[in-house]
């Protein structure tokens, strides 16, 4: 019905206005009396097989919503009910920003994909702390940080402690992304020396609290072999908890859509089904190379139980969507989970 109906209709307006449109309808269909409890009782997936625990955390199972989706943390609690095993909210910046200019999201309908060139829009971090305050600790929350877009060269990690420090209660882990490619001066943030300062400023942060949080890192899946080697050193250097593979590409080869609409498009990160294989490629070396000597989450065209299974086989340990949940539904989350027990029996 997803698919054939409610995404149907959904797709012929303006993607990002439809994005916050669906949030409201969302919002409005769990304060009907048992609505929770119906939603539950369809995508739930409740097994011992599918019980992960990684890097001090218990998940139930190993499928979660990506940030972007809900990085202003307007509908965690209600999402969790669609059987997530972890939610990740932002990127959140400091302060709140606009991002850049719309028109911004688009939909690639014949290569089941997405580009966007939102510039990390948010509301800022006072907004998401403030909302994260009314967790109802139905689902693991990931918080993922990162940079205000005019924030000079040499405040950059001002920003990620800023948000680091303030989120530090509110958050089971912390993701810091440095791998979008629509903010500005990117490649400062690919820079494996600056990165070492990064991460060492973050951990040294976290050392100040009662209860430290897991670090992972997001990378881009346009790395070559030489910057994926420079990740696996980074990790042993600095131990952090592990790596998102992969954020959005930059790439537009292999697309079914037409060059001249892509030019029409202009800029942005490409998403969905066009990237499931260099995602998966990305996840297998770093597995392969490292000897599995660091958690990976898999995100990248999961877009069907086959998708996350060929991502753990690779060698991912919790997978991730977000293009895949706008394109085929919730039901996804459950086909996943089901997939995973019979991988398992």
């Amino acid at each position: 019905m997803y698919k054939s109906i409610i995404r149907s209709f959904l797709f012929k307006f303006d993607p990002e206005a439809v994005h916050y449109f669906t949030f409201d309808l969302i919002k409005i269909f769990f304060k009907i009396p048992f609505s929770a409890r119906l939603v539950r009782s369809l995508f739930h997936v409740n097994h011992p097989n599918l019980e992960r625990e990684l890097f001090g955390l218990k998940f139930k199972n190993p499928v979660g919503l990506a940030a972007g989706f809900d990085k202003n943390a307007l509908l965690y609690n209600e999402l969790a009910h669609f059987g997530f095993g972890f939610i990740e909210v932002g990127t959140v910046t400091p302060k709140a920003q606009d991002g850049n200019p719309k028109k911004r999201l688009f939909r690639l309908k014949a290569d089941n994909g997405l580009i966007n060139r939102m510039g990390f829009n948010n509301a800022g971090l006072e907004a998401l702390i403030a909302r994260l305050k009314k967790n109802k600790n139905k689902v693991i929350i990931g918080g993922n940080i990162g940079k205000n877009n005019h924030t000079s060269a040499d405040q950059y990690t001002e920003d990620y402690a800023q948000c680091f420090k303030a989120l530090h209660p509110y958050v089971d882990y912390f993701v810091l992304n440095v791998s979008c490619p629509n903010v500005g001066s990117h490649a400062k943030l690919t820079d494996k020396d600056y990165l070492t300062e990064l991460i060492t400023e973050i951990k040294r942060l976290n050392s100040e609290f009662d209860i430290q949080k897991p670090i992972l890192l997001k990378i881009a899946p346009d790395l070559n072999q030489l910057q994926l080697d420079e990740i696996i050193t980074l990790v042993s250097e600095t131990k952090i908890a592990g790596v998102i593979a992969c954020n959005t590409s930059i790439s537009r080869v292999g697309l079914k859509t037409p060059k001249t609409v892509l030019e029409t498009i202009g800029m942005g990160g490409l998403s969905g089904q066009p990237i499931k294989s260099r995602s998966t490629e990305v996840i297998r070396y770093l597995s392969q190379k490292s000897q599995k000597a660091f958690p990976i989450i898999g995100v990248g065209g999961i877009h069907s139980a086959q998708d996350a299974l060929e991502k753990i086989e690779a060698g991912a340990d919790l997978v991730q969507i977000y293009t895949g949940f706008v394109y085929e539904g919730p039901a996804l989350i459950k086909r996943i989970n089901k997939a995973l027990i019979n991988r398992t029996n």
